[in-house]
């Protein structure tokens, strides 16, 4: 997901019929993918949309995530769509009806947009806050953030950290009892945390990384439920303008070797979010056959 090349982006396994998997079997599925996430794609239980999507980590199930759905787009492309084109899709989810915008080209699906939730701003670090973050990522305890991190949810929370440079980001080292301890002294519940800088690279925005050993996940090479309130944030503490924000591109997964190119677009002000949606493109890899006991 993420990319047009083979190996690189972020892993995806989609179950595009999961009707004779019994529910049991999910969570176990997911973890011997070992990849991010893993979608189990269900008959739809609302009328508007084409399919449901069970969304599950090694860890835990998600009530949304970015790269399944645009992933999902493209193998309901190839599996439901019989040769049609249409201009959008909808997918059942936790959160409710997820719209996904289809860009077609030749017959065959070539760019999704995926239209997410309106984002939650929640609690920001203070400075004692910060610095143990800090320390969790074992930055210098002299590492200054860009702005105050943040909770922000467009369906999941993830804490929100700019720092100052790529070299910054590439240097962060996550202590998972650290971070634990962080988020206990913050009285928050647990979530991700999500990295980032403005890059001087020509072909992204901002550089980002994502750590959530609480779902399963070390690092994840892309996080799509992250990157609509990853711009959102930007855009609300002026690390991006308002004109930039409408066509943003986080790059993702550089340091795991797998670079992930996600596309932001926000529309409104900083101080009033009106639309969020992160776009994408697909590479098939592989496909098989998995026996269940």
């Amino acid at each position: 997901m993420f990319t047009e090349r083979a190996f690189e982006g972020n892993q995806l396994a989609v179950f595009p019929d999961a009707r004779g998997i019994d529910e049991r079997f999910m969570q176990p599925l997911a973890r011997e993918m070992a990849f991010s996430e893993t979608v189990f794609m269900l008959p739809a239980v609302t009328g508007s949309a084409q399919q449901r999507l069970r969304i599950f980590t090694p860890g835990r199930e998600l009530p949304m995530a970015g790269h399944p759905t645009i992933g999902s787009a493209f193998v309901w492309a190839q599996e439901y769509a019989a040769g049609t084109t249409p201009a959008a899709i909808t997918f059942d989810m936790g959160v409710g009806p997820i719209r996904v915008a289809l860009d077609w080209h030749a017959g065959a699906l070539r760019f999704a947009w995926m239209h997410q939730p309106a984002p939650a701003f929640g609690e920001s670090l203070d400075a004692r806050g910060s610095t143990a973050l800090a320390e969790a990522l074992h930055l210098p305890t002299s590492t200054t953030f860009a702005a105050p991190p943040q909770i922000v949810s467009s369906g999941v929370p993830y804490l929100f950290a700019p720092l100052r440079s790529d070299a910054d980001v590439d240097a962060s080292v996550p202590d998972a009892t650290r971070l634990s301890a962080m988020f206990r002294a913050i009285g928050g519940a647990e979530t991700g945390v999500f990295l980032f800088a403005r890059t001087t690279r020509p072909d992204a925005t901002l550089y980002s990384r994502m750590f959530a050993p609480t779902f399963g996940i070390q690092e994840d090479p892309a996080t799509g439920s992250a990157s609509g309130p990853l711009g959102a944030y930007a855009l609300a503490r002026g690390l991006v303008t308002a004109a930039e924000a409408g066509a943003l591109v986080s790059l993702q997964g550089v340091k795991m070797g797998r670079p992930s190119y996600i596309h932001i677009a926000v529309a409104g002000t900083p101080t009033r979010i009106e639309a969020v949606k992160i776009g994408g493109t697909s590479r098939f890899v592989a496909e098989g056959v998995l026996t269940l006991p």
